[in-house]
């Protein structure tokens, strides 16, 4: 449990008060005048003004260290009351300039060898200097360190804060490429469609149809996608929970084939090995590439057949889209253009997978992605190959 700062100091001054009691009495075997009704009035008074130390540290210090003097002045024993202005010294320390809390422990060490030196011979006057240095000097390093210590922390809650604001503003691009992708997909099949429905409606209504019904399914699957897109953004700017609905993953590849199918591409798709759990980022980042790549062969190899492969090993899982096209594609790739590029790359990186992009030596174009089975970030380095 964490005190308040009033209760803190208000159990400061009762510990005083208990020390004021305790050892005031010993005073006067030592050689100090006995504590008497002033004396003990006195102490309070010293030790009264540090209930406020934290809300003006300098003027409590001063007061402090004045009514310190009357006290001493008065042949009392220094050390009895010594803590209030100890106490005042850290605080000045821990909360204002090091010139300022130099200054102080400078003038309290004056304070105390001045006290000392009324009543004690010269012989210990060696004794006295001492330790009116080593305990200034104590408590005002321990305050200047901690001082140091609570300036690190902020700093340290600055660049956390920092940190997570970029984390947000590249999620948010990661988040804008999946826009990107989930709608050129889409409409790449729906341009596709409305292009074969146009074709046909008048001599074979069966086909538009078809068509039509998969542009009604393809078009509301991308409007939710994006719903859900926007839901995160919109979290994100609120500082509200990421909803958590379902991303597209491994098992919905087939619906993808499917639809770029009816597209008018023929593609097939094989699964190799024991499909299992995967981490779900993988498989978002294994979809968005076979995603891509099918957009791509729609767009730019219309006259192609495609093969879309899933292979599941002991740690790590292979997709490759494979395509007998010309090669429009490798000439975007050999230019460096294109987002959807990019994207595969980036998301290869991330999940610390490697991918390859290019011709194939038998005609045809390749993607080819590999990721490990759990999502853990990328090393270091250029994990894609072309």
């Amino acid at each position: 449990m964490r005190l308040r700062p009033f209760t803190t100091d208000l159990l400061l001054a009762l510990g005083q008060v208990a020390a004021l009691v305790l050892i005031g009495p010993s005073a006067n075997g030592i050689g100090w005048t006995p504590l008497d009704t002033q004396g003990y009035g006195l102490g309070l008074l010293v030790i009264l003004p540090t209930l406020a130390r934290s809300k003006a540290p300098i003027t409590v210090c001063l007061v402090t260290y004045s009514v310190w003097v009357v006290y001493i002045l008065a042949g009392y024993w220094p050390v009895v009351t010594s803590f209030g202005p100890l106490l005042c010294l850290y605080t000045v320390s821990l909360l204002r300039p090091t010139r300022v809390s130099a200054v102080l422990a400078v003038l309290l060490a004056a304070l105390w060898a001045f006290g000392s030196l009324l009543t004690l011979d010269d012989s210990f006057i060696p004794s006295v200097v001492a330790q009116c240095v080593c305990f200034n000097a104590m408590v005002w390093r321990m305050g200047y360190l901690a001082r140091r210590s609570q300036e690190l922390a902020r700093r340290t809650r600055a660049e956390q804060q920092e940190k997570a604001r970029r984390a947000v503003v590249e999620e948010r691009g990661r988040i804008a490429r999946e826009l990107h992708d989930v709608v050129a997909h889409h409409m790449s099949v729906i341009s596709v469609q409305a292009g074969l429905a146009k074709f046909v409606f008048d001599s074979d209504a069966k086909t538009a149809r078809a068509a039509l019904g998969t542009i009604s399914g393809t078009s509301a699957e991308a409007l939710e996608e994006m719903r859900r897109m926007l839901r995160v953004l919109r979290a994100q700017e609120d500082g509200g929970e990421v909803p958590d609905a379902p991303m597209p993953g491994l098992a919905r590849i087939g619906e993808m084939t499917d639809r770029v199918r009816a597209g008018g591409v023929p593609v097939e798709f094989r699964v190799v090995g024991t499909p299992r759990p995967i981490a779900s980022g993988v498989e978002l980042c294994a979809y968005r590439v076979v995603q891509e790549a099918l957009t791509n062969v729609l767009k730019h190899a219309r006259q192609a057949s495609a093969t879309v492969e899933l292979h599941y090993h002991h740690d790590h899982i292979e997709v490759s889209v494979t395509d007998d096209g010309e090669g429009v594609i490798q000439d975007r790739v050999e230019r460096g253009r294109g987002h959807g590029l990019i994207g595969m790359r980036e998301r290869a990186k991330l999940y610390g997978g490697t991918i390859s992009i290019g011709p194939r030596s038998s005609g045809g174009f390749a993607v080819r992605l590999t990721l490990p089975t759990s999502a853990r970030a990328a090393p270091p380095g250029d994990d894609v190959t072309e």
